[in-house]
């Protein structure tokens, strides 16, 4: 049975970070690409980051704007999204996805986990 399984979200006050992690197992992680995804309130998915299969390649959407890093240890099928200095806008639902190269669309998704930045 293939899993995503998120962990680390929660509250946090702005201009503090946390670490989310995806746990995958069911698959063979090293074929696939990962990324984080996020739901905020009200409006639809909005893609944050992706890193390659080796981790070698990453990639950022520009609210990130070095805020966040990607990251992936595939002897531990994990791959992290470590998120500092967090603004309120962050708060959503964060969703980690699996996706092999030449694929169109994601293969699996995990069932994500909520952060909420507030005072």
């Amino acid at each position: 049975e293939v899993q995503l399984v998120e962990s680390g979200g929660g509250l946090v006050q702005p201009g503090g970070s946390l670490r989310l992690s995806c746990a995958a197992s069911g698959f063979t992680f090293d074929d696939y690409g990962m990324s984080w995804v996020r739901q905020v309130p009200g409006k639809g998915l909005e893609w944050v980051s992706a890193i390659s299969w080796n981790g070698g390649v990453t990639y950022y959407a520009e609210f990130t704007k070095g805020r966040f890093t990607i990251s992936r240890d595939n002897a531990k099928n994990t791959v992290f999204l470590q998120m500092n200095t967090l603004k309120p806008e962050d708060t959503a639902v964060y969703y980690c996805a699996a996706k092999r190269a030449g694929d169109a669309s994601y293969d699996y998704w995990g069932q994500g986990t909520r952060v909420t930045v507030s005072s």
